[in-house]
């Protein structure tokens, strides 16, 4: 059976480039023929290379038997009269087999861990924005497997999906990083000719602009809907450089995992955050003295800002954090001028956005607050941190959360630390 393909299938299926590991992701609409495309893919390469083994993925298992499965069955079926296009699949194991000795794995991605003995030849990601960074990169690293037969072939990853509803891992890999072997194919709903108009027209009909434009399109969304940080933009990023010579805050935000202190300067209407100390599973002793380490010679004051609670006793000393901070600070610099600046008790929440907010853009568009590219936990909290829908309640992922995608545990605490010194010097009165 031979196929008339879209362009962006077309885009797909192809590899521009020479290097040993492609990465693609085919962004639509609905009804833009992504798992069509996906699946097509899967099957060329069990065919075109003898041994090969591929793993189909995604969130749930449901999500692979009921649409991705589907759609392999749909296209074997199709191509049941060329040769060598014979296949066997085993449904308690998941797991398709050809003729020539090929395979391809069909599974959920909810325990990763399972699929770490796995050597892959290539990936294929259902819903790709739904999974999780962790497991994207864990998989990359699962396409280790010999070619046997002695043809030399390129390791695939790739993923179809609409796009993501925030800012998130796969906008940073296929947008902003830029790397030669990652590739974003969009493909709109509306060049799909094998849909009727009629169908394209309803959907028009049916939906919002930006709904529209998301997920008929294919576009990005408008990330800044829903977000905590409003008007946001690469004008508040910059590349900063430590002042020796000038005050350095150090903001905290006490948590084990993680523990969060932000570096910054600040000048009479402006604060520059130029470093970030995100440690999993630490302590205040531990984070101060790796500040410490990395900024061994200070020469001017030293401010110490945060979270007002810090000065309780820590539930891993008898002291509190701001007294371990103290003693490290006065041990390292004992002839600087240490100084902390808290409020005796914590701000609403609400008061520290707002604060933060008319920092980073306020009505006269002046932008006051800018962010070093190497603080990266704490853009990340400003990509993606959003309130519940709804509602003014900031959506604080829950444990459960966590435990599927770690890069979660990572919001709320930075931006936490962040927003306590902007509360503190330019609060909203």
């Amino acid at each position: 059976m031979i196929y008339n393909l879209l362009p962006a299938q077309i885009e797909f299926l192809k590899i521009p480039h020479k290097y040993s590991l492609d990465v693609a992701v085919y962004q639509g609409g609905y009804g833009s023929g992504k798992t069509f495309s996906g699946s097509l893919i899967g099957i060329l390469l069990a065919m075109k290379y003898p041994g090969i083994r591929g793993l189909v993925g995604a969130e749930t298992y449901p999500l692979v038997r009921d649409t991705t499965l589907v759609q392999y069955l749909e296209h074997l079926d199709n191509m049941g009269f060329l040769p060598g296009y014979h296949y066997t699949f085993k449904t308690g194991e998941g797991k398709m087999k050809f003729y020539n000795g090929s395979e391809i794995l069909f599974r959920h991605l909810k325990e990763p861990e399972k699929l770490k003995s796995l050597n892959l030849g290539f990936v294929e990601l259902e819903e790709m924005s739904q999974v999780p960074e962790s497991t994207f990169k864990m998989l990359l690293s699962r396409l280790r497997q010999k070619n046997i037969w002695g043809k030399k072939f390129q390791y695939r990853l790739f993923g179809h999906t609409n796009p993501e509803s925030s800012k998130g891992w796969m906008y940073k890999y296929f947008v902003e990083k830029k790397l030669k072997n990652y590739r974003l194919i969009l493909a709109p709903t509306t060049q799909n000719i094998f849909l009727s108009t009629d169908y394209v027209e309803n959907m028009k009909n049916l939906y919002d602009e930006e709904y529209y434009r998301i997920n008929v399109l294919g576009e990005f969304g408008d990330y800044s809907s829903g977000l905590v940080v409003k008007n946001f933009n690469d004008k508040n990023i910059a590349n900063l450089h430590y002042q020796p010579d000038l005050t350095l805050h150090l903001t905290w935000d006490f948590n084990v995992d993680p523990i969060s202190c932000i570096l910054a300067h600040i000048t009479d209407n402006k604060i520059f955050y130029f470093d970030e100390f995100i440690l999993e599973n630490s302590s205040t002793q531990a984070a101060i003295e790796t500040i410490l380490h990395k900024y061994p010679a200070h020469k001017g004051n030293i401010i110490v800002n945060g979270d007002a609670s810090g000065d309780n006793r820590s539930t891993q000393s008898e002291v509190s954090n701001y007294i371990i901070i103290r003693n490290a600070l006065k041990q390292h610099y004992p002839n600087n001028k240490i100084k902390f600046d808290l409020r005796p008790f914590n701000p609403p929440i609400k008061n520290r956005i707002a604060a933060f907010n008319s920092m980073i853009c306020n009505h006269n568009k002046e932008r006051r607050i800018l962010i070093d590219p190497k603080c990266e936990k704490l853009l990340f909290n400003i990509y993606n941190l959003k309130y519940k829908e709804g509602s003014d309640i900031v959506d604080v992922p829950s444990y459960s959360q966590i435990k599927t995608d770690k890069n979660l545990k990572f919001l709320e605490h930075p931006f936490d630390a962040a927003s306590y010194l902007a509360e503190f010097y330019f609060p909203i009165k």
